[in-house]
């Protein structure tokens, strides 16, 4: 394990993955943490109604990917916050690598990785904490910073469009999370209405014009 990958780790974003019976899958989080640094200890905290969250809890593996301030919109969209059963997401040319536990990496826009193996749990209502021992890291990308959530919201997610750009009459809302912008013609979202990509609720979403 290269040891410098730790001070890739901050108040970020991660792409999570796992691996079962032959199946990853992955989400977005954005709590990593170093615990201890002899032995080398991480924390990671993931939504129990993640398909990522049950895998790691089985099987006790994951990967963390450290997304750098290159990081495209597009491996927001196709991750999202919460994830879903498609493991197509993982298959891109030249984005994923196959670490030593067996499970897919993703590297485009990031700068480093990291793979645990869980030793405990924590049950926090919503969600687990994982503590992990650490065991394979690389630096992908030594030059640039990871993104940090505030980075992610002004210069990765779109931005709203002003009220002088609309003139179609529609109502539009932004997901706070993922950025995702839905057109309606009424002035409220449905109360089970669910974003196409991070699957968060009405209750996320902020009209912007």
């Amino acid at each position: 394990m290269d040891p410098s990958v730790l001070f890739k780790i901050g108040y970020g974003l991660y792409v999570l993955s796992a691996e079962e019976n032959g199946k990853d899958n992955g989400c977005i989080i954005n709590t990593l943490a170093q615990v201890t640094s002899s032995p080398c200890r991480v924390t990671i905290t993931v939504n129990k109604q993640n398909l990522t969250h049950d895998m790691i809890l089985r099987t006790g593996k994951f990967n963390a990917a450290i997304l750098s301030e290159n990081a495209a919109f597009l491996t927001f969209q196709r991750f999202g916050f919460q994830s879903g059963r498609n493991a197509e997401k993982f298959y891109a040319a030249n984005t994923v690598e196959r670490t030593a536990n067996g499970i897919l990496v993703w590297k485009d826009g990031v700068n480093a990785f990291l793979s645990g193996q869980v030793i405990s749990t924590v049950d926090l209502g919503t969600h687990t904490l994982f503590l992990a021992d650490v065991t394979d890291g690389r630096i992908f990308d030594p030059r640039t910073p990871s993104a940090t959530y505030a980075f992610y919201h002004q210069n990765i997610k779109p931005q709203p469009k002003t009220s002088a750009s609309v003139s179609d009459g529609k109502i539009r809302f932004r997901c706070r999370i993922c950025g995702h912008i839905h057109e309606s013609d009424s002035e409220t979202l449905p109360a089970d209405y669910v974003c196409p990509l991070c699957k968060h609720g009405p209750e996320d979403f902020e009209r912007i014009d």
